[in-house]
């Protein structure tokens, strides 16, 4: 399990940063001596594959760019994708900040629009807005299990405020148990190199087709540059969860099946000495295996959790129905062992 710490995109002003080319030639061999480029239409042009393929590129920003949203709210500004033809915007929960009524102002192109919460679904950072009475231009999602580390990546979307701002880079590789550092962790995210910074939340994360893959999320930070994020360790939620949980949302308003796992307690912190259990839902996972407000959550199967966004990374790659085994001290300080069956989280706004 990934134990990183990761700082999550809160939507921010700041600095551009501009991004590089790479171009390629080729070098003929046979001779020592170096001879000046030539200049004009008869100097050094690139490989037709790297045209080709700089070509590609262009076309996916073309494509997709339209399908990439502004969304502010009174505590910021994030990305948005539209998801389809009614106007639906799927985003990350924390763009659209802590309001459920807004207001929330959605910038497509040249044109600004009001927009609504149709719903959140907070344990994966994922909500909907909608904007009424606009054409807006749906993306196409791809099917992220089909995705391979090394596949190229191309992020759109709003960083720092720069509207429409593109970075690339590839799928470095899927982490399991990300935890945002606020009690969220997402079970399954893409770890790619592509550039992510504030404002960057939201967006997409774009294959060579032009198909979203993800929406980026965190980026990494490290401890030994003073908290600063560490370059090129970018994270995205996969396409397919993102279609899931957003579908959920626009026909019920919330999510009915979560498909995570569930303990069925209220939690805090003891700064470090394990997860405090404040109280326990009747009927629930915890009650049935036996554990009581007032007991703290020292392990599951053998992890330790000693903060709650360890347990909460632990559950997130644990499935409905599993039997673990959480080690607990009693309020009364007995160590005891339980055998816990996981629930499913209840599907909730």
């Amino acid at each position: 399990m990934l134990r990183r710490h990761l700082w999550w995109l809160a939507p921010l002003a700041g600095a551009a940063v501009a991004g590089g080319i790479v171009a390629a030639v080729s070098l003929g061999g046979g001779s020592s001596s170096t001879k000046a480029p030539k200049t004009g239409q008869e100097g050094l042009r690139p490989a037709a594959s790297v045209l080709a393929f700089q070509r590609a590129i262009t076309a996916v920003v073309h494509e997709l760019s339209p399908s990439v949203v502004q969304i502010q709210d009174p505590s910021g500004l994030g990305s948005g994708i539209v998801f389809d033809s009614n106007g639906d915007i799927v985003t990350n929960n924390h763009v659209v900040g802590g309001s459920d009524s807004g207001p929330f102002t959605v910038t497509a192109g040249a044109h600004t629009y009001g927009a609504k919460l149709v719903g959140r679904f907070a344990p994966d950072d994922l909500a909907v807005v909608r904007v009424s009475g606009a054409h807006l231009s749906p993306a196409a999602f791809a099917d992220s299990s089909k995705l391979d580390v090394g596949d190229f990546a191309i992020a759109i979307g709003n960083p720092l405020g720069l509207r429409s701002s593109v970075t690339d880079g590839i799928v470095s590789a899927f982490r399991q148990g990300v935890s945002e550092g606020n009690g969220v962790a997402l079970p399954l995210m893409i770890q790619t190199s592509a550039p992510i910074n504030p404002g960057n939340s939201g967006g997409a994360l774009a294959d060579l087709q032009g198909r979203v893959i993800g929406i980026p999320t965190l980026a990494a930070t490290d401890p030994e540059l003073g908290g600063s994020a560490a370059p090129g360790i970018g994270f995205a939620i996969p396409s397919n969860l993102v279609k899931d949980i957003a579908t959920q949302l626009i026909r019920f308003g919330h999510v009915v099946h979560s498909h995570r796992a569930y303990l069925g307690v209220e939690i805090g912190d003891t700064n470090g000495s394990g997860v405090y259990v404040q109280s326990v839902t009747a009927g629930g996972p915890a009650a049935k295996a036996g554990l009581a407000s007032g007991d703290v959550i020292l392990a599951v199967n053998g992890h330790s959790t000693t903060t709650v966004d360890d347990l909460t990374s632990a559950l997130s790659e644990l499935k409905p129905g599993t039997t673990v085994k959480v080690a607990v001290v009693t309020q009364h300080g007995a160590h005891k062992t339980l055998q816990l069956t996981l629930g499913t989280f209840p599907g909730s706004s």
